[in-house]
Formats: structure tokens, sequence, C-alpha cells
């Protein structure tokens, strides 16, 4: 008889509170399309803010995706063909195997560096040799500005956008005690939006910034690769300058 008044009243217990919660919460959608129309001006105003600064990253990931792509693929081809050329001293044709590949890091260095000799009428003096490694230097600190453009926004929008959701956290939180002081009652329905509202705001950020900060880690680490092998290739061309008044 006890065991059966005890199951009698769990069972009721449980129905309420399911009755409860389907009534509060009746009124709160978790669809994107609800979350949306549930949230207020200036929660919509930093979800805004986030999904431009997703696109903006997008687009400078796909940027130097292909940039990058582009400059290895033909450095590759570059590389083999300006050497035989310069190996048998045709300085002509080394210049316009360089003008085939203006997409290549390397051969945009090289270039400065052959044509700056060529002036001098391929005359292989100290000072010609001079000129050539500051033209090489001025080449290697405009192709690292180009690789590197857009990095810092990479950067930027993957330290911002966690704040930036963070602020659509509180947000979120003020508008569910906002709730709870309109509604006059704590319940789980008063707070449900104003606390999704703030979690999805947090996820956003994140969700923005990883790939961001990902992504900048990864091409930051190419650019690094690039200029060890402008480098290289400067040493290599002023070695061949040098041998070149060596044999003169």
């Amino acid at each position: 008889m006890i065991l059966a008044q005890l199951a009698h009243f769990a069972s009721h217990t449980v129905s309420s509170s399911l009755a409860i919660f389907q009534e509060e919460g009746g009124t709160v959608s978790f669809s994107p399309i609800g979350l949306w129309n549930h949230m207020a001006w200036m929660a919509r105003s930093v979800a805004i803010v986030l999904f431009i600064e997703s696109i903006w990253s997008l687009a400078v990931m796909i940027d130097r995706y292909l940039y990058f792509s582009a400059a290895r693929k033909q450095s590759r081809e570059f590389a083999p063909k300006v050497a035989g050329a310069l190996k048998d001293s045709k300085l002509e044709e080394a210049i316009k195997i360089a003008d085939r590949n203006k997409k290549s890091h390397l051969a945009e260095v090289v270039t400065a560096g052959l044509q700056e000799f060529r002036v001098s009428q391929g005359m292989a003096t100290e000072e010609t040799i001079e000129s050539s490694q500051r033209a090489l230097e001025r080449a290697e600190a405009i192709v690292h500005a180009k690789l590197k453009r857009g990095l810092s926004v990479l950067a930027t929008i993957g330290s911002t956008a966690p704040f930036v959701g963070l602020f659509g956290t509180v947000v979120g939180i003020l508008h569910a005690f906002d709730a709870i002081a309109t509604q006059k009652t704590s319940g789980i329905g008063a707070v449900a939006g104003g606390i999704s509202e703030a979690l999805v705001t947090t996820a956003f950020g994140l969700l923005v910034a990883i790939p961001a900060v990902m992504a900048f880690n990864y091409f930051t680490g190419r650019v690094e690769s690039f200029d060890v092998e402008m480098d290289n290739s400067s040493s290599e061309l002023i070695d061949y300058f040098i041998k070149q008044s060596h044999k003169r």
C-alpha cells in the first residue's frame, strides 16, 4: 500500500515537472532560425560581426593558399632552369626564365639581382656585386611583405573573435536576467532564451577564432620557409657573381 502511494506520488511529480518544463520552454526554439528570432538586437549585432569575420578569414585563407601553392610550384620549375642557364653563362636567358615565372618568390628575388648585374654589362666588379646584393635584399623585403599580406587579419580575428563572442555571452546573460525581472519568475523558460543566446555567441566566437589561429600559424611557417629559400638563392647568386669576377 505504501509502495503504491509512493509510486503514484513519484509519477505525479514527474508528470507535473515535465508539464511545467514544456509550458515554460515551449516558447523557446533551439533551431538556428528560432534562436535568431529570439535574440535581442545587440546579440544579433555580435552574430553579424562574427559572421563577417568568418567570411573575411576564409577569404584570406583561400587567397594565401592559392598564392603559396603557385609560388611553390613555379619555384620548383624555375630553380633548375635558371641554374642551368647561369652555369652556361647565359645571363639573358636566365632573366627570361625568371620573367616567365612571375608568381615564384625565388624568381622575383633572383631577377632583381640579375637585372642589377646586367646594368653593369656583366662586369663582375666589387661595386657590381655589392649593388646586386643590395638589390637582392630589397627584393627579399618586398616579397616578404607580399607573402605576409593578409596574415595580420587572421591574427586579429583569431585574437578578437573569442572576446566578441564573450561580449555576446554577457549580453545573453543580461537578457536572461531581464526576462526574469519582466516575467517575475525564475523558471527555466524565463532564462532559457537568454542562456541559449549567450552560449550560441560564445560557440560562434570560438568557431571563428580557432581556424583563424591555426591558419595563421600554418601560413607563418610557410613564410619562414620561403624566407630561407630566398636567402639561400641570394647567397648562391652572390657566390656566382664572385666566381665570375675571379674568372676575369
